[in-house]
């Protein structure tokens, strides 16, 4: 399932072509192309869908729904790690940083 998340705009990159910016969602940051909101400034909360930023949305609403999404599961759903995600699915145990660095010692 992709999803429309609120996020939070953390830094804008003016240079970039396309506009981009980081959007915090709860805690996960991804990249997010901007040009749909030209006018769009750090601090301010947009939803963001299959990667585009399509429209402002008040902090209040943002974070109503990301803590919505997060007691759902979607969260981790949209942005969680796919690889320990099927690994999980699949009933096996995932290779982690941590378990690489458990074997090593």
């Amino acid at each position: 399932m992709c999803l429309a998340v609120p996020g939070k705009v953390v830094s804008i990159d003016d240079r970039a072509d396309p506009r981009t910016g980081l959007i915090d969602f709860g805690g996960v940051q991804k990249q997010a192309c901007l040009e749909y909101l030209p006018d769009v400034r750090v601090g301010e909360y947009v939803i963001v869908h299959v990667g585009f930023a399509l429209q402002r949305l008040d902090e209040e609403s943002a974070q109503a729904s990301l803590k919505l999404f997060e007691e759902l599961g979607l969260l981790e759903e949209e942005f969680g790690d796919a690889w320990e995600r099927a690994a999980r699915d699949a009933g096996v145990a995932a290779v982690t940083e941590e378990s690489r660095e458990s074997e090593v010692r």
